[in-house]
């Protein structure tokens, strides 16, 4: 089966959970009427079931290939992508002074998921292109603006990052790259950078690299980073492009999912230096890169919902075709695997978890554009703070979710899962780097912990907890219109989530600075309980007004009464966690911490 946009659950998302209404209200953003979104989400559900689907299983089987310097992609991909650009689907969410849309994130939020459920690899080099028009728009000087915003919006280059080099990994300050100076006030960089997603191809006329280098005084550290643009091929004073650049891909990564997207490793200066411009200032480099890493982060967690609904709906139509073994009530013949009860919690799992991070990370891209838009400078903060403690839990719990997730398609297929004839196992592969790249969970772990609760003394945590205490209340004062007992139980379980991440918090915050081994050994389960209380808490939202549609006779009943069935299956399956969660946090380190080196 090829893919389906569930656009009425993200509508649903969007619209009663994510405050569409709001988001157009903002100012820059009148564009994005209901209507006007519709229209656009049903446009991109087209172009990606359509066109990008059909691509993603075959370009498995052949993926890109590295000859010669040069890369190859995909049958199809190149083609794609052309028409991706042609369509504007890079610029939805980039300014109109560029060529884009300039829409809300929110907007641009589901047209992502889309893509990436049509094919990861193939939308991998889009969310880059992304993050470098985020890196330039905010640091970029007038004239890099003017030189690559508008070939990037438009399809005709693309962009990408590069951090990492082969002694390096995840540890910046132990980057290499060097940028010398020059009389007209370029730079000359050489050094070797490794896992460069999309660094080579032949979709596009031009491929820009931000690449993190030192200069020769810099100071040892992050702190002596610089950011720097720079082109395959140079750019003349006229637009048009101009000579090889002495950036060259030496290789490209046999990787054990993602195989269409070609994971290059670069080599800079060995013909003498590659030429590029300085981003900024000198040593803020890192500072700069982050802004692109955040985008990125958040485009990361959208591919975790992505290849999970993908393997979601394949789960589904395989479970509802395959005969085998009777009815547990006895029925005469051999039934369809879904009238089995463990396929059925297979599929309910995967179906909850799948709402409940596309829920939140909808709620985190309108509480990004209501810090970017809203005229309230005092809304405006709120909201960029509530929008940066989501980021890495979007990026980590969706992904660790999207690798449980896809596992569990293979073992609804059985022993045809792990037959890569049907497809099932390509999305668990695919799903694997998820959790790794962009920063891996324990670094978002450790960012969420650092940075966004014990910085704060968990004063944006303890907002969000407030939130969830009123959807507590409100589920306590429905009536439930035949649904009470079903809301009475999710709001039990989300009270005793809540009551757990509370504690959690307040863990963190008093012990950080004591005992901060021991809080770190626990980052990582704090994530996900975050994760599981926060997906929890929207879950009940969209109970409470699926209820209130029920009664109210609007819409499609089927749709609110699976809504409500799928909230009281998170609740009791998912949000059960919590307790443990709690436990393994507040409790645990000593286990994680008390063996020597020697000992393992």
């Amino acid at each position: 089966m090829s893919y389906v946009a569930p656009l009425k659950d993200m509508l649903f998302v969007m619209n009663e959970l994510a405050g569409l209404s709001e988001v157009n209200a903002l100012p820059h953003c009148e564009d994005a009427t209901p209507e006007t979104v519709e229209a656009i989400l049903e446009e991109n559900a087209k172009f990606c079931g359509e066109v990008v689907a059909p691509l993603n299983h075959p370009a498995d089987q052949e993926p890109s290939f590295w000859k010669d310097g040069k890369v190859t992609t995909s049958k199809g991909f190149k083609e794609a992508f052309r028409q991706f650009g042609e369509a504007g689907w890079q610029g939805v969410q980039h300014p109109v002074e560029f060529g884009g849309q300039g829409l809300p994130k929110l907007v641009a939020t589901p047209c992502i998921e889309m893509l990436n459920s049509a094919s990861l690899s193939f939308a991998l080099c889009p969310l880059l292109t992304d993050g470098t028009i985020e890196a330039l728009m905010t640091a970029g000087t007038e004239v890099q603006k003017q030189t690559y915003l508008g070939n990037f919006i438009s399809g005709k280059w693309t962009g990408t990052m590069n951090l990492t080099e082969p002694q390096a990994g995840s540890d910046l300050a132990m980057v290499r790259s060097r940028a010398v100076p020059q009389d007209d006030g370029s730079y000359k960089l050489s050094g070797t950078k490794i896992f460069i997603t999309y660094g080579e191809h032949d979709m596009a006329e031009n491929i820009v690299h931000l690449v993190l280098a030192r200069t020769p005084n810099a100071p040892e550290g992050v702190k002596g980073i610089s950011l720097f643009v720079v082109p395959k091929y140079l750019v003349n004073a006229d637009g048009s492009l101009g000579e090889r650049n002495d950036v060259h891909c030496v290789s490209i990564e046999h990787k054990l999912g993602i195989k269409a997207s070609p994971t290059a490793v670069l080599q800079f200066g060995d013909q003498g230096g590659a030429i590029g411009t300085l981003v900024g200032e000198e040593n803020r480099g890192l500072e700069y890169m982050f802004i692109m890493m955040n985008a990125a982060r958040f485009a990361v967690g959208i591919q975790g919902v992505s290849v999970a609904e993908r393997a979601y709906q394949k789960a589904v139509a395989y479970a509802k075709d395959r005969v085998q073994s009777r009815d547990l009530t006895g029925s005469a013949g051999p039934v369809t695997i879904i009238h089995q009860p463990d396929v059925r919690r297979m599929l309910m799992s995967m179906r909850a978890q799948v709402e409940a991070a596309r829920a939140l990370a909808y709620v985190a891209a309108a509480a990004s554009d209501a810090g970017h838009h809203h005229a309230d400078e005092a809304v405006r903060k709120a909201n960029q703070a509530c929008y940066e403690y989501l980021v890495p839990i979007v990026k980590g719990w969706s992904t660790e979710l999207s690798i449980e997730v896809t596992s569990t398609g293979v073992q609804v297929h059985g022993g045809m899962g792990f037959i890569e004839e049907t497809g099932a196992a390509q999305y668990y592969r695919d799903a694997r780097i998820l959790a790794i790249y962009e920063g891996t969970t324990a670094i978002q772990a450790n960012d969420l912990v650092g940075r966004k609760t014990a910085r704060d003394g968990g004063a944006v945590a303890k907002g969000l907890i407030a939130e969830i205490r009123k959807t507590e209340t409100a589920l306590l004062a429905a009536s439930g219109g035949g649904h009470g007992a079903d809301l009475q139980a999710i709001r039990l379980r989300l009270a005793s989530g809540v009551g757990a991440l509370e504690a959690v918090v307040d863990y963190v915050v008093a012990n950080v600075k004591t005992d901060i081994k021991g809080v770190f050994a626990g980052s990582v389960p704090y994530l996900k309980l975050a994760g599981v209380v926060l997906g929890g808490w929207q879950m009940a939202r969209a109970a409470l007004v699926a209820v209130d549609k029920l009664v109210a006779a609007e819409g499609d009943a089927q749709f609110y009464q699976a809504k409500i069935v799928t909230a009281r299956f998170y609740a009791d399956h998912i949000l059960t966690q919590a307790s443990s969660l709690q436990a393994a946090i507040v409790e645990g380190s000593t286990g994680v911490l008390a063996l020597t080196e020697e000992q393992f």
